[in-house]
């Protein structure tokens, strides 16, 4: 792996660009969360696949699909941000969350299950959370299953699981979300099944965008609270979300909004995850941006704004 390019603050986030063996691109990204010091939490997100056969409409990581990592190739982005902090692979961090969500979906590769079984004997991290975040497609059974045994017998509590939704309106979502995907029965099923007691509650996504509804009694009939919370987050500046016409409904100067009380009202526990202003204009959160970057050579308002190193 060979990095050729990177952008942001050690205080925020840095997001990495690298070329693979093949020659195929990535990017991966390490972040905290200011004012809380890397030793109590640090984020890696990492890549699971070149590009997204996904396409959703405001990620920019869904404009090509040229295949899956391997085990390898995915550890060879944990290697090089621990070994930059920690050489001896000692990580005395108290939260020290692994996300596989940088570029495409998980549950497309079953690697990602590979590394998830070696993370423990590879590192010497108390702190260890990994985190999958997908849209749950259709057939990825086979993942899932695999993924509650790995779960179960090496993570238990520490494990957070995390689907997308974006919205309760099953058209808009199928429009938001253009693939084949698990409804909303299936995910409630599995979710059911994969938390115990005790463990964390499994996450409802939503990068709630203007006019996506949010109906408290459709999640209320398919996603009981006791097993499952909501995280709102914004929708992020990106190349795609400016080009199909997505507003975020999450501003970073608004603190209250309507739809989270009715939700915390309705009996859910509700996190909403802004982070900092300045992960924007990094591109930290924003799906494959230093690629569009590089390409376009432009910037567009409010993000990416950070010089390519």
């Amino acid at each position: 792996m060979k990095i050729l390019a990177r952008t942001g603050t050690d205080e925020v986030a840095m997001v990495y660009m690298a070329e693979m063996d093949n020659g195929k691109l990535i990017e991966f990204v390490e972040s905290v969360q200011p004012p809380i010091p890397r030793e109590k939490k640090w984020v890696l997100i990492v890549s699971i696949l070149y590009g997204c056969p996904v396409g959703c409409r405001f990620c920019d990581a869904g404009e090509y699909y040229q295949g899956k990592l391997s085990g390898n190739e995915i550890f060879s982005q944990i290697d090089y941000l621990i070994e930059r902090r920690f050489p001896e692979r000692i990580i005395p961090v108290e939260k020290f969350k692994i996300q596989f969500a940088r570029m495409g979906d998980p549950a497309f590769n079953q690697n990602v299950l590979d590394v998830l079984e070696e993370l423990p004997e590879r590192y010497d991290a108390p702190g260890l959370l990994p985190t999958i975040s997908t849209i749950a497609p259709n057939g990825t059974d086979k993942f899932f299953e695999r993924l509650s045994d790995i779960k179960n017998r090496l993570y238990k509590e520490r494990f957070q699981l995390q689907f997308s939704i974006h919205t309760t309106d099953k058209e808009l979502r199928n429009w938001l979300i253009p693939a084949p995907k698990w409804d909303f029965d299936k995910i409630s099923e599995y979710g059911k099944a994969f938390y115990k007691k005790g463990e964390r509650k499994i996450t409802l996504n939503f990068a709630l965008a203007d006019g996506m509804p949010v109906n408290p009694d459709v999640l209320l009939h398919y996603f009981p609270p006791d097993t499952f919370l909501i995280k709102i987050t914004p929708v992020n500046p990106t190349y795609r979300a400016n080009e199909n016409e997505i507003s975020s409904h999450i501003l970073p100067e608004k603190e209250k909004y309507e739809i989270i009380e009715t939700l915390r009202e309705s009996g859910y526990e509700v996190i909403l995850s802004i982070g900092e202003l300045e992960e924007n204009y990094i591109g930290s959160n924003c799906g494959q941006h230093v690629t569009n970057y590089m390409r376009e050579k432009k910037t567009i308002k409010n993000g990416y704004t950070y010089p390519i190193l």
